[in-house]
């Protein structure tokens, strides 16, 4: 089979993972090929398309140079600590070096029972591989660290959910698939030697530094990745769900798309998993709840930071005391982009969140006010975004501060509708959208809104007429109130 594995992961000790061949394929159909990631990944997109290609994607297959395995990590789940999780329904069939040079996981979801499987099957339903798709790709357009996904296939077998489903697989392709919920593992077990390996393996592979100090600049490198990345979650309104240990990726790329959403009116209180029930993950708790799973990974490095426990702690939390600051930064430049500012004046901080109280107060739906206020930059063309309000004279009691700050920008009017048009989406994948998809295809083999939204959100910042509705949000029957993981 035409692909050149690297296997860097399953050169580590044994311990680490499980070998494991995926099972759960017995007549793989392909539905969906990414085919510019494969053309990014160095890989022949006719061949992939292939019987032949279709068997490779599924897993039913084992190209030569794989080392199919399941890997082995803990975590805490809704503050609950599990000491033994791993990949029970993921094989990882290897690495791909791409012809940038970035090494990257080539990983079967859905493959079918592994020794972590915990008694489930270890299987997939078509529909939360649908899900994924398209979420995790829609990220990727957006231009938010995302693991990628390269194909979805059928795999000629049902499962067993609430009902009978299809059952499908997606082939996902990350920077590497090493969780925080990796390194509690082996800090469970009291295993220093592993902690090390696993530290050393990550700084070759996501944060190449040298010195005395590279454990510290390990965990200043991951506190870095975290905050900016929770802060591109919040400016595009993402709720990831399930924010546990074991779904927070040390490469600081978007893992798991299970509970998550993407809201439509703006609530900071929004929470879309029906397993949150306390609001854990809710959109306005991400970044403290980041902080915590990064207090979690400090835990684990303390025995490589300093010999000396007291001075392990002093330094952890150095190191986490600058999360707070550096999110803060991000997440105020991100929305002054959204705003069309590109400098930085004293007092952006509240204007953005009387913005945001306003709009919280008002249910405004995020995502259109915010294309909207692109146009609303004319005078004159205010109407628009201001309809979205409740209270309209709240808006206008707002825009004249906007106004008011837009005026100490140095760049014209119409630089700064440009600019905020190419980052604030036209196009996100609404979660009414999302769940009529899923439909189409489970009940009626109709894939057809699956393409049609993939090839939508593929350019999220551009006006598509065609698919105009893709922009409205949902009316009241069609208000999806809970995302479900699918396991």
């Amino acid at each position: 089979m035409k692909i050149s594995f690297e296997n860097s992961y399953a050169a580590l000790p044994e311990r680490f993972y499980a070998h494991v061949a995926p099972s759960s394929a017995e007549a793989p159909q392909l539905i969906k090929l990414n085919n510019a990631l494969a053309e990014e990944l160095g890989l022949d997109p006719e061949w992939l398309r292939s019987p032949e290609g279709a068997e490779f994607l599924s897993g039913k297959k084992i190209a030569s140079g794989s080392q199919p395995i399941a890997t082995a990590y803990a975590g805490h789940q809704f503050g609950s600590f599990v000491p033994q999780l791993g990949d029970g329904r993921a094989v990882l069939l290897g690495e791909i070096v791409d012809p940038q040079g970035s090494r990257r996981d080539i990983q079967v979801k859905g493959a079918g029972r592994t020794p972590f499987s915990r008694g489930g099957d270890g299987k997939a339903a078509l529909g939360p591989v649908l899900r994924e798709y398209v979420l995790s790709e829609a990220m990727a357009a957006l231009g938010i660290p995302t693991t990628r996904a390269l194909a979805v296939l059928t795999t000629g077998q049902q499962v067993l959910r609430e009902r009978t489903l299809p059952g499908a697989v997606i082939v996902r392709v990350a920077s590497s698939h090493i969780r925080v919920g990796t390194f509690q593992y082996f800090a469970a077990r009291n295993d220093k030697e592993a902690l090390r390996l696993l530290a050393d393996h990550v700084i070759e592979r996501h944060y190449p530094v040298f010195g005395e100090r590279r454990y510290r600049a390990l965990l200043d490198s991951v506190i870095a990745a975290q905050a900016k990345l929770i802060a591109q979650w919040m400016t595009v309104g993402f709720i990831h769900g399930v924010m546990n240990t074991d779904n927070s990726a040390i490469s600081g790329e978007t893992i798991d798309y299970g509970p998550c959403a993407f809201m439509d009116t703006y609530d900071p209180a929004a929470v879309f998993s029906s397993i949150d029930r306390q609001g854990r993950y809710a959109y306005a708790n991400q970044p403290q709840i980041g902080l915590w799973n990064l207090s979690r990974f400090a835990e684990t490095l303390l025995p490589l930071l300093n010999d000396d426990q007291d001075g392990a702690v002093a330094e952890a939390e150095e190191a986490l005391d600058a999360f707070a600051p550096r999110f803060q930064s991000e997440y105020t430049n991100g929305f002054r982009r959204k705003l069309g500012l590109s400098t930085e004046v004293e007092g952006d901080d509240d204007l953005i969140r009387g913005l945001l109280g306003a709009m919280a107060g008002n249910q405004v739906d995020f995502t259109l006010f915010f294309r909207r206020l692109a146009d609303a930059i004319e005078p004159g063309a205010d109407e628009p975004a201001r309809e979205l309000f409740v209270n309209p004279l709240e808006f206008d009691h707002w825009a004249v501060k906007w106004r008011a700050r837009l005026q100490l920008e140095v760049r014209d009017i119409s630089a700064a509708r440009t600019a905020m048009l190419a980052i604030n989406p036209a196009y996100i994948p609404r979660n009414h959208r999302i769940e009529a998809m899923i439909e189409a295809a489970v009940d009626e083999e109709d894939f057809g809104p699956f393409e049609e939204l993939a090839q939508l959100l593929s350019r999220p910042f551009d006006e598509q007429p065609q698919f105009q509705r893709y922009q409205n949000p949902p009316k009241p029957d069609e208000r999806v109130l809970a995302t479900f993981c699918g396991t």
